[in-house]
């Protein structure tokens, strides 16, 4: 079996921009080694949001690694409690919980900024913590993550009104009003007082931040996905900042690398995740390596940023993972979703995928994009048929 290289770009895709010249990201970054992998390679589009899930990351990863969202996907917040390793009743329910900024929690409010103009770990743990201390009752326990990624549980509250509001995510709604998300909350009281108890220990003058408020969202119970050896035959490894792909490894039952410095934003540690990725390689069959600062930059409407990071991925990702490896690995490289200047969060449509292999047939593009995808009519649907799709690519005899 070759090892087989996963390498994910999140939110790459994206439409032709008019500060681009009328060309996406992707068409504008400087992306060398994709492109020449690209001309040597298989490129397609892949649809990795089945019909009637929300297009979030935690749907469309989990698809990329091989897994149905629609028999599988339970919420954010049950994953990223995977990640956490954290230890769930059957009737418990958990939510992501974010630090934001809202223009003022009401019905008049806005939201303003979804990570609370990213909030550094250290300090919204400490918001979190005094949260969890002066808010939460008995059934409640907060759980503090990365940046303002954090997680609420409601003990044995599956069947209760928690376990039904339907908040949106709040990278879904920068700029638009959040009275129908506060309806929602309203419809459980518990919750709602959290909320607005966590607000009143936000707006404590030792804050120093731009968080004044959290918001619960993506609940569901926990999570159980197959062994993804036993399903693929591989033993793999996961690399990436974010809580999300790490509780998607750990309840697959793979390898989860931690990387000092991996940030999720532009500035992340490249390096530490390529050395971490070629490490596990020298025993094990596969990695999934994650880089989140595309999708971070598409939900800040920041053109020439995405750009950036969509160069710095095939710099400090893809080129060194290509000339550590060379003809002795198999490469797939994709988005989960884009992440589109324009609307500022995720979309549904097909992603461009790249297959490459010593010795693979072609499919005769000049670059990897998205017109460059389409134009090959290589379609995989549904989304989670790629990563078998791409093993037996791999050990195919052209």
């Amino acid at each position: 079996m070759s090892k087989l290289v996963f390498l994910i770009a999140d939110g790459m895709g994206d439409l032709p921009v008019e500060a681009l010249g009328g060309r996406t990201p992707m068409e504008a970054a400087a992306t060398p080694v994709m492109d020449a992998m690209a001309r040597e390679g298989l490129v397609g589009l892949c649809r990795t949001v089945p019909e009637g899930l929300a297009p979030g990351s935690d749907v469309a990863n989990m698809a990329l690694l091989g897994f149905d969202p629609a028999t599988y996907h339970t919420g954010r917040g049950p994953i990223e409690a995977a990640a956490m390793g954290l230890s769930l009743g059957a009737d418990d329910v958990v939510f992501r919980l974010n630090t934001v900024t809202v223009s003022e929690l009401s019905d008049t409010g806005l939201m303003r900024d979804y990570s609370a103009g990213h909030i550094a770990t250290e300090v919204s743990t400490r918001l979190v913590e005094a949260i969890g201390r002066e808010c939460c009752p008995p059934d409640y326990v907060v759980h503090p993550g990365v940046q303002y990624r954090h997680l609420l549980v409601a003990k044995g509250a599956a069947g209760r009104p928690e376990a039904r509001v339907a908040v949106r995510p709040p990278h879904d709604i920068t700029d638009q009003g959040i009275a129908p998300d506060l309806e929602e909350l309203r419809r459980a009281p518990a919750l709602w007082n959290f909320v607005q108890c966590a607000g009143k220990v936000l707006a404590g003058a030792e804050n120093g931040s731009k968080a004044n408020a959290v918001w619960p969202w993506g609940q569901g119970r926990a999570l159980t996905l197959p062994d993804f050896t036993g399903t693929f035959g591989l033993r793999g490894a996961v690399v990436s900042a974010v809580d999300l792909v790490k509780g998607l490894g750990r309840a697959a039952g793979m390898a989860v690398l931690d990387v000092p410095g991996a940030t999720g934003l532009l500035d992340t540690n490249y390096e530490g995740k390529v050395a971490a990725a070629l490490d596990f390689l020298k025993t094990g069959d596969f990695v999934f390596v994650h880089v989140e600062a595309p999708d971070e930059c598409g939900h800040a409407g920041d053109a020439a940023s995405k750009t950036e990071a969509v160069a710095r991925f095939d710099a400090r990702i893809v080129a060194p993972m290509r000339e550590a490896l060379g003809n002795h690995a198999a490469f797939l490289i994709a988005c989960d979703h884009p992440t589109p200047i324009a609307i500022r969060t995720h979309s549904a449509d097909p992603v461009p995928f790249l297959f490459w292999k010593q010795g693979v047939t072609p499919s005769g593009v000049a670059a990897f994009s998205e017109r460059e995808a389409a134009a090959t009519g290589l379609a995989v649907a549904p989304g989670h048929t790629l990563l078998p799709s791409a093993a037996g690519w791999a050990n195919r005899k052209e």
